[in-house]
């Protein structure tokens, strides 16, 4: 299995390490309660050196970006970030990703662990019009700082002022002494935070000199158990489970990322013009727990007569309010707000009811 710069510290931290992606990762430190608290009320640290990195140069680089991506970078400016996928032929996603606009012709595209190699290949073969790749993955690390004292956690390393970038912008500067990292006001967790990128070698610095910086404000480090509950109480689609290669963007309810602008032809572009006029024939909603159980991935959703409507795709109680909640795709029809459907859990048929996410209110 491939190594994080943090893989040693999170042994030593006793954390319970379990393969992901080809990675050793921790999954749990404390516990998964205790960690997704400390985000959502305080400070916590992911290392998630495990994602990939592609760079985008040259003259081509932005006509690349634009055909491979749904979503519409003519209007995204330098310092600023946007969340967009990969379509593939049939109108499926490849991947959900991140862009940011890092120079005039430069991007950097910030892919799924498990999907490195596929994305990779995916972007080289559509590479046609000749833009400057480069697979920076392994010469990256990179550590989300997420919850309410992040920013105050941070602005102890930095002479940047960190209130000053908005909501999906970064900049590059100077944290903990060191140059050139990339501070990102992004991440997947609804609580609020920063992302940072760095060269591996600064791993064990950068590390310390957060905890003692954070370590009046409850300052712990978080594993991927809490990564995923806290991604889906705020609302926000794994790859693997809410996305796929036969999941449309529309059907996953991201058409707000899926622009049908002039001069944006992106691959599978009429495909999805097309199930837009012709509407979608499953709809991922969000659902709460009437009944007492555990929605998990691959249950089936019923209607009140018995009939299969749907499958779950993601599922948990929510460690805020103690509710079961969960993400499916249903038919349409039965994708409206209020709603009653009912999840399959061991051959009985428990009452939920469709929400709006984020199932955790701010």
């Amino acid at each position: 299995m491939k190594k994080t710069p943090f893989t040693g510290t999170h042994y030593s931290l006793g954390a319970k390490m379990h393969a992901f992606a080809g990675y050793d990762m921790p999954i749990e430190y404390s516990g998964i309660l205790n960690e997704h608290m400390t985000v959502v009320n305080k400070v916590g640290v992911f290392d998630v050196s495990h994602m990939g990195e592609f760079w985008v140069k040259g003259p081509k680089a932005n006509d690349f970006v634009q055909k491979i991506t749904t979503n519409d970078i003519s209007n995204l400016p330098v310092g600023k970030a946007q969340y967009t996928c990969f379509p593939n032929t049939q109108g499926g996603i490849v991947d959900d990703l991140l862009v940011y606009h890092y120079e005039p012709d430069k991007y950097m595209l910030v892919v799924n662990a498990a999907n490195i190699e596929k994305d990779w290949n995916w972007c080289v073969q559509n590479n046609t019009e000749g833009a400057e790749l480069e697979n920076a993955s392994d010469n990256m690390a990179q550590l989300a700082i997420q919850g309410p004292l992040a920013q105050q956690t941070l602005q102890k390393l930095t002479d940047t002022d960190l209130a000053a970038i908005p909501y999906y912008s970064f900049v590059t500067g100077t944290l903990a002494g060191i140059d050139r990292v990339i501070i990102s006001n992004t991440g997947y967790t609804g609580c609020g935070g920063f992302e940072l990128y760095f060269y591996p070698e600064h791993g064990a610095h950068l590390w310390k000199a957060l905890f003692e910086a954070g370590a009046e404000y409850g300052i712990q480090p978080i594993g991927l158990g809490a990564r995923d509950t806290l991604r889906l109480e705020a609302g926000f689609p794994l790859y693997g489970n809410e996305l796929d290669d036969t999941t449309s963007p529309l059907q996953a309810g991201l058409g707000w990322i899926t622009k049908f602008t002039e001069g944006n032809h992106f691959i599978s572009r009429p495909i999805l013009e097309e199930e837009k006029a012709k509407g979608i024939h499953r709809k991922l909603v969000g659902f709460e727990m009437v009944g007492k159980g555990i929605a998990r991935h691959g249950y089936e959703i019923a209607n009140a007569q018995g009939e299969i409507i749907g499958v779950v795709t993601s599922g948990t109680i929510a460690p805020t309010t103690k509710k079961g909640i969960g993400f499916g795709y249903v038919k349409p029809e039965y994708a409206a707000l209020g709603t009653p459907v009912f999840i399959r859990i061991r051959e009985k048929d428990i009452e939920a009811v469709v929400v709006k996410p984020p199932f955790r209110k701010p």
